[in-house]
C-alpha cells in the first residue's frame, strides 16, 4: 500500500495563497486532492491523470491548480484567491480512492481574517 503524506496547510487571510504537497512512498497513478470541512462529507476538489490532465470542482476552478511530479512521486495543489469557505482539512489519495493508497492525516487549511 502506498503511503501518502500531506503538507503545506496553514492559516491565511482571504485572498491569500497556499501550496499543498502530497508525497507518496511509491509510484502514483491518477491522483486527487479532497477536502473535508466540519460537518461535511469529504469531497474531491481536483484530480489529475497520469498524463497531467486536470479536472476541478466548480467552486475552485480558476483558483486552484493541481500538478504532479512523477519523478518525485509528489502531487501539488496551488491554491490562490482563497476564501473562508475553502477552510477544511485537505487530503490526497488516488482518484478514485483505492485500497492501494492510504488516506494521510491531511493538512489543515484555515482561511480567516
Amino acid at each position: 500500500q502506498v503511503q501518502l503524506v500531506e503538507s503545506g496547510g496553514g492559516l491565511v487571510q482571504p485572498g491569500g495563497s497556499l501550496r499543498l504537497s502530497c508525497a507518496a512512498s511509491g509510484s502514483i497513478n491518477a491522483m486527487g486532492w479532497y477536502r473535508q470541512a466540519p460537518g461535511k462529507d469529504r469531497a474531491l476538489v481536483a484530480g489529475i491523470s497520469i498524463g497531467g490532465r486536470a479536472n476541478y470542482e466548480d467552486s475552485v476552478r480558476g483558483r486552484f491548480t493541481i500538478s504532479r511530479d512523477n519523478a518525485k512521486n509528489t502531487v501539488y495543489l496551488q491554491m490562490n484567491s482563497l476564501k473562508p469557505e475553502d477552510t477544511a482539512v485537505y487530503y490526497c489519495t488516488s482518484e478514485p480512492p483505492s485500497d492501494d493508497y492510504t488516506w494521510g492525516q491531511g493538512t489543515q487549511v484555515t482561511v480567516s481574517s
